[in-house]
């Protein structure tokens, strides 16, 4: 057996849902530059999940759809009006979703049909216990989501309490789409490693939330905010890059073991923060970022991957940094259901092998001999 740590270079499935090919990311074969210039969020939605874009009618009939869908059961409200405060919204994320399967008659129904409608149910409600866990801890009442706002513009309303602003809205749908999905990344493959089981819908999303929740994965833009805050200002930036480069750590939202000249997500984000910054009048974090993004390439040759300018991003937007995690992952969970529903209708179970170094040989030795 030949060994691949990571399983890096080695293709696991065979999959229509997205592509990188020579540092090139598609969604059903469109461009993400494309989607990101011209696309709404829904309508990226359908593509991942219909293999084609929309037409109007179907458009309207998913918000419709998402609308409708997007109030979370009472017992499930209730659960996050009794967990500590302070925990993670990412463990709350992943246990709320799991919570979900038990209100659902159709949790263990894996016929396309069935799969299709819990794809809607959950994400439609994904953003509900979001904004819901964020203002209960911050002392506040949940805010109803309100149907014919649109998903981005929705969220921000049910987060802040008020309607946001146009740019504002423009630029969470933008980064919607940029993070929808991405080939067979971390948390989708845990996805269908799940669902290879023929377990329900509800566990391999779990397993996805589980999967996404760690530092080297969805966390990694919460890093990359708290470097930014622990920097704190630019004539900062410099000896705090070069010491931790010293000292041989990782530096947050640098790299990415796919592309190799590039994330091409990253340059939509880098506009969007710039954007954003003008308008909030709050150029610092953008600012650093910028420098920061020089330095480590010009020192490490490293160029930053989606994770980095999100942070910025997200901060402009008033969203509290470890909220960014759950918002990479209520994005996701549109590519993560559309891997679920092509692993449903093609599944072979997925079952890798080790190669074993330990000891071999050893002889079994009584426990009054040991």
């Amino acid at each position: 057996m030949t060994v691949a740590k990571g399983l890096e270079g080695v293709v696991a499935v065979t999959s229509e849902v997205s592509s990188i090919i020579d540092g090139v990311l598609t969604y059903r074969g469109i461009n993400i530059d494309e989607l990101a210039e011209k696309a709404g969020f829904e309508e990226v939605i359908l593509l991942l999940w219909n293999g084609r874009l929309p037409k109007r009618e179907e458009l309207e009939q998913l918000q419709k759809d998402l609308d409708e869908n997007a109030s979370i059961p009472e017992q499930v409200l209730n659960a996050l009006k009794e967990y500590p405060k302070d925990v993670h919204p990412m463990a709350v994320l992943r246990t709320a979703v799991s919570q979900l399967a038990v209100y659902d008659p159709e949790a263990d129904d894996n016929s396309a049909e069935a799969n299709r409608r819990k794809a809607i149910r959950l994400t439609a409600k994904i953003p509900t216990i979001i904004t819901s866990f964020y203002r209960l801890r911050s002392g506040l009442e949940p805010v109803a989501p309100r149907p014919g706002q649109g998903f981005a513009r929705n969220f921000l309303y049910m987060l802040n309490g008020k309607d946001p602003e146009e740019v504002a809205v423009k630029a969470f749908d933008k980064a919607l789409i940029l993070h929808a999905d991405h080939e067979l990344n971390a948390s989708t493959f845990a996805a269908r490693v799940t669902t290879a089981t023929l377990s329900d819908m509800y566990s391999a999303i779990t397993s996805a939330i589980g999967t996404l929740k760690g530092p080297l994965h969805g966390g990694a833009n919460e890093r990359v905010m708290a470097m930014l805050k622990e920097i704190g200002t630019m004539d900062r930036v410099e000896s705090y890059i070069q010491e931790k480069l010293d000292r041989k750590e990782k530096i947050m939202g640098f790299g990415h073991r796919v592309y190799k000249d590039g994330d091409p997500r990253a340059k939509h984000l880098r506009e969007m923060s710039r954007q954003l910054a003008e308008l909030t009048g709050d150029t610092k974090w953008y600012e650093m970022s910028r420098k920061i993004e020089a330095l480590v390439e010009e020192k490490k040759g490293l160029k930053p991957n989606v994770d980095f300018y999100s942070a910025s991003v997200y901060n402009y937007l008033g969203i509290p940094s470890d909220l960014f995690t759950p918002i990479f992952a209520m994005s996701r969970v549109t590519g993560w259901t559309a891997h679920v529903m092509e692993q449903y209708a093609n599944n072979r179970l997925i079952r890798p092998r080790a190669e074993y170094v330990g000891p071999k040989n050893q002889p079994y030795v009584p426990i009054d001999q040991r």
